[in-house]
Formats: structure tokens, C-alpha cells, sequence
């Protein structure tokens, strides 16, 4: 099942979707692993360069640094972030109608203590 894509609107209707090459792209970029990611408290570099990786699978001709003037030209930053934030829900899923939380999960020990 192909991983559904958040339409964000820039200079056109963009699908911004992230599959495992986009994942792959944030972690070369960014130079840490998807799971250390805190979506409520990255910089503005880092968020560019994960919408850019969302956009890519779109259209091969961006480079981050056009993703940031169609930012700038058609869009804001809040309306990107919600727009990311549910795009990351589509790419992860959701647990109990919750975001996931990387690495926050209760394991058991099984021996019932």
C-alpha cells in the first residue's frame, strides 16, 4: 500500500509525502537518525529541509533552498508545520488515535511485575 501523500499548497497543489527515500534524505541532511527528531522543537533549517524531502518525491527539480521561497512566496510556517506534522502521521501511523512517539513506547518485562 503506497503511503499517502498531504497536499500543501505553494505555487501549485504539492503532495508531500514521506516514504522510506524521504526518510533516508532527512537523516543524510540532517546527520541524525529519523527517531531523534522532535517535530515540536527543531529549527527552521532543519524543518525546510524536511519539507523539502517530503516535496522531492514530487518534483525532482527543488532544492531546499526553492522550497524556502515557495514557503516564503505562498504559504507560512505554521500552516507548513500542521501540514508536516500530518504528513509524519501518515508516514508513522497513528497508535490508539495518537501521534507515534519514537522510542516512548512501555515495554513489559514479562514476568508480570
Amino acid at each position: 500500500m503506497a503511503k499517502q501523500s498531504v497536499i500543501l499548497e505553494l505555487d501549485r497543489p504539492r503532495s508531500l509525502r514521506f516514504g522510506l527515500n524521504a526518510l533516508v534524505r532527512i537523516e543524510e541532511m540532517i546527520g541524525k537518525p529519523i527517531s531523534r527528531l522532535d517535530l515540536d522543537n527543531i529549527s527552521v533549517k532543519d524543518m525546510r529541509t524536511i519539507i523539502y524531502a517530503g516535496l522531492f518525491y514530487d518534483d525532482k527539480n527543488l532544492t531546499p533552498e526553492k522550497v524556502g521561497e515557495l514557503i516564503d512566496d505562498f504559504s507560512d510556517i505554521n500552516t507548513v508545520a500542521e501540514k508536516l506534522s500530518e504528513a509524519m502521521t501518515e508516514a508513522f501511523g497513528r497508535k490508539n488515535g495518537k501521534k507515534p512517539t519514537a522510542g516512548k513506547e512501555k515495554t513489559g518485562t514479562g514476568t508480570g511485575s
